[in-house]
């Protein structure tokens, strides 16, 4: 009887274990598609998301273009003057920036030695602190586990090891995962 239990709780972990997380993806990707698709609103479902992504990419066009790129330019600088708006806008179009602008900013992982005994991953943001009167120290961002934030940590570039042949992606998923996520070359 007690073997039997013992198997019975072994198997429903297991089915957690594989349920939770394809439930929790598939709510996440549900709820992002209903709040893209409820922005314009059309009596046809997914309409409304098709509308929204031929906006976003028709915005892009427009803004790589020679002759309409000076009234987004002037539209930044109009934000710019804005006190909480600047803050705002500045923090987040940096944000996407880092991860599909022209400059992506991590790109470069790194692992930063803390102690004798002790590192830490990271990804250098800035490669010079010049700017700051330090140019041995550069940025490096390293991420929360579980989360998305992280905290910015000025280095001294001697404690600095970068990482090769393992992807950028393939680093932030270990440490957002708390290590758990495997580490592959």
């Amino acid at each position: 009887m007690r073997h039997t239990y013992h198997r019975i709780l072994s198997y429903f972990f297991r089915g957690l274990l594989v349920l939770t997380p394809l439930a929790v993806t598939g709510y996440v990707i549900y709820a992002i598609f209903i709040f893209l698709d409820g922005l314009i609103p059309v009596p046809f479902p997914g309409i409304g998301i098709l509308m929204v992504l031929g906006l976003i990419t028709f915005v892009g066009y427009l803004a790589s273009l020679f002759f309409t790129k000076p009234f987004f330019e002037w539209f930044e600088r109009g934000v710019f003057k804005i006190p909480l708006v600047n803050l705002l806008y500045t923090s987040i179009k940096d944000l996407m920036g880092a991860f599909v602008g022209e400059k992506k900013k991590f790109s470069s992982p790194v692992i930063v030695q803390l102690s004798d005994s002790m590192s830490r991953l990271g990804f250098i943001t800035q490669e010079s602190m010049e700017v700051i009167g330090e140019d041995d120290l550069v940025a490096v961002y390293f991420p929360h586990s579980y989360n998305v934030s992280g905290n910015v940590f000025l280095v001294k570039k001697e404690k600095i090891k970068p990482l090769k042949g393992v992807k950028s992606s393939d680093v932030m998923k270990f440490m957002v995962s708390g290590g758990v996520s495997p580490l592959e070359a």
